[in-house]
C-alpha cells in the first residue's frame, strides 16, 4: 500500500522510497525504458527492440496522454483513425498490443509508484469491445494460404541465395527457419524458443521437435508437444546444426541472430517481408510467417492427413481451431473425387486380377 508523506511515497509500513515523480511525460519516459530494459533481460536482439521501441512511441504519440490516463475511448480513437487511414488490422492489432503489454510492465512493476503520484490505480483500457480482432491480411476468412507450388518457389529462392548472399551463415539460417515454420507448422514465438537441444532426430521414425513453448491456452502455462519432423526436415535441420549453427556466436539458441540471441516474431515478420521483395514478386504473391502455419495445416489436409493429427501437430486445443485454418483449393472437391474413383477402380482392378 502507497501513501505520501512530505512529498515521499512511503510504501510498505513506512519504507521510503524515493521522491514522487512530478512530470509525468518524464516518468512515463523512464518506465518506457525500464520496459525496453527487460526486454534486453529476456534475451531479444537489438533489431528487434528497436522495431518495438519504435511501435510503442508512435502509438503513445498517438493516445496523447499518459499510459495510465488512458481510457477506452482513446484507444477506440487511435485504432478508429487507423482503420479510417487504411491500415491493416495486423497493423491496428500490433499498436492494441504494445500498449497493452506496456500496461501490463505499469501494473507489476510502477503501479505503487503511479498511484501515490498521480493517484490514479492502473485498469487497462483494452477490452473485448476495442480489442483487435485476430484477423488481418493473412486471415484464412480473407484469403487462402500459399499454395504448394508457391511455397515450393519461394524455398528454391532460399535455397538459390545461400550461394550467393554476402552473408552466409544468415541466409542460410533463413532457409531452415522458413523451412521449419512450414513443415513443423510453428508459431514464430515458437520457433524463436528453441534451443539446439530440442532437437532429436532419433526419436521416432521423423525424428522430433520438443516445442517447449507452445502457446498458452485458457489461462494456462506454455503448452509443450513433441512435432515430428516431415518432408524432409530432419535433414534440412541436420545440415543446418552441422554446417551452419557454428558461424554463429556460441548459445544454446537454435535459429540465432548474429549476436546468438533470439530472433523475435517481428524480426521473423520484417526478415520474411525482406526476403519476399529481394525475390522479386508482386505484393499479391507475398505471405505472413502465420500464413506458412496455416498452409500446413491445408496442404496436409488436402494430402489426406487426419485433422486430429494436423490439430495435434499445430498443437490447437480443439479441432475447431484447426478447422479456422484450413483452406483448401478451389479444386479440392473435384481432385478429392478424381482420387476417390482412381482407388475405386485400382481396387476393382485388384480384386479383378485377384479372381
Amino acid at each position: 500500500m502507497a501513501r505520501v508523506v512530505a512529498g515521499l511515497r512511503v510504501i510498505n509500513g513506512g519504507v521510503v522510497a524515493g521522491p514522487l515523480p512530478a512530470d509525468p511525460w518524464e516518468f512515463q519516459a523512464r518506465c518506457v525504458d525500464a520496459f525496453v530494459a527487460s526486454w534486453r533481460a529476456r534475451g531479444f536482439s537489438q533489431v528487434t527492440i528497436d522495431n518495438d521501441i519504435g511501435l510503442l512511441e508512435r502509438t503513445l504519440t498517438a493516445l496523447g496522454r499518459p499510459a495510465w490516463d488512458v481510457t477506452a475511448e482513446d484507444v477506440d480513437r487511435v485504432v478508429g483513425e487507423l482503420a479510417v487511414a487504411g491500415r491493416k488490422a495486423s497493423t491496428r492489432r500490433e499498436y492494441v498490443q504494445i500498449f497493452k503489454a506496456f500496461h501490463r510492465f505499469l501494473q507489476v512493476r510502477k503501479a505503487a509508484e503511479i498511484e501515490a503520484g498521480f493517484g490514479v490505480r492502473l485498469i487497462c483500457p483494452v477490452d473485448e469491445f476495442n480489442a483487435s480482432r485476430h484477423v488481418g491480411d493473412d486471415s484464412p476468412q480473407l484469403m487462402p494460404p500459399p499454395t504448394p507450388e508457391r511455397v515450393t518457389e519461394f524455398f528454391e529462392f532460399l535455397k538459390g541465395r545461400i550461394a550467393t548472399a554476402r552473408k552466409y551463415a544468415p541466409a542460410a539460417r533463413d532457409y531452415a527457419l522458413f523451412r521449419t515454420l512450414y513443415h513443423a507448422g510453428l508459431r514464430s514465438d515458437e520457433a524463436s524458443m528453441l534451443d539446439r537441444p530440442d532437437l532429436h532426430f532419433g526419436r521416432g521414425p521423423f525424428g522430433k521437435l520438443h516445442v517447449r513453448f507452445g502457446k498458452a491456452a485458457r489461462t494456462s502455462g506454455p503448452r509443450p508437444r513433441w512435432v515430428p519432423m516431415l518432408d524432409s526436415l530432419d535433414l534440412v535441420l541436420r545440415w543446418f546444426v552441422d554446417d551452419v549453427r557454428g558461424r554463429f556466436p556460441d548459445s544454446p539458441v537454435l535459429f540465432a541472430d548474429e549476436s546468438g540471441g533470439r530472433l523475435h516474431r517481428g524480426t521473423i515478420r520484417n526478415r520474411l517481408r525482406r526476403l519476399m521483395q529481394l525475390e522479386g514478386r508482386p505484393d499479391s504473391d507475398w505471405f505472413s510467417p502465420h500464413a506458412l502455419r496455416r498452409a500446413c495445416a491445408t496442404h496436409n489436409y488436402e494430402r489426406g492427413v487426419d485433422l486430429v493429427a494436423i490439430q495435434q501437430l499445430l498443437g490447437h486445443w480443439t479441432v475447431s481451431s484447426t478447422m479456422r485454418y484450413v483452406r483448401p483449393s478451389t479444386t479440392f472437391i473435384e481432385d478429392a473425387y478424381r482420387r476417390a474413383v482412381s482407388n475405386t477402380l485400382a481396387d476393382l482392378a485388384g480384386t479383378g486380377t485377384s479372381t
